[in-house]
This record gives C-alpha cells, structure tokens and sequence, in this order.
C-alpha cells in the first residue's frame, strides 16, 4: 500500500495518505475529491555503513532503496 502526496484543488491542503487498490482518497480537511497527485520523494536510513564518502558522486546521488553502492558503481 504506497502513500502518495496531494493537493486538495478547492482548499490548497498539501497531505499524505495511504492509499489502499482502487481506493479514492478524500481532503483530510474539506472532504473534497478534486485532488492534484504530487510527485514525492522517499529516504533511506542504515544504521551504520559507509556515508557515502567514499563512493563515487553518481552513488551518493542514487536512489537505490539497497542503499548506496548497491547499483554496481562502487569503485
């Protein structure tokens, strides 16, 4: 179940909900259902690891969810 980003187009509300199949979701604030889809980004935390320094620039930019250096660039 992803959670996806919006725009309510009637009161400018920006939220976050998780969306379940073919579920339509709803303004948290005025109920309405004329929504903008928002192009969002994720994070990814490791405990521990390498912070990237070592690694090329292309690898401490990627978004790889294995983390970086997880797409074969690593030195």
């Amino acid at each position: 179940m992803p959670i996806y980003e919006y725009i309510c187009k009637d009161c400018d509300k920006h939220f976050d909900v998780l969306v379940r199949g073919s579920e339509t979701p709803v303004c948290p604030s005025c109920k309405s259902k004329k929504l903008e889809k928002q192009p969002s980004t994720f994070a990814v935390s490791s405990a521990g690891g390498s912070s990237g320094g070592d690694l090329p620039e292309a690898c401490r930019s990627c978004s790889n969810p294995a983390g970086p250096g997880a797409c074969g660039m690593r030195p």
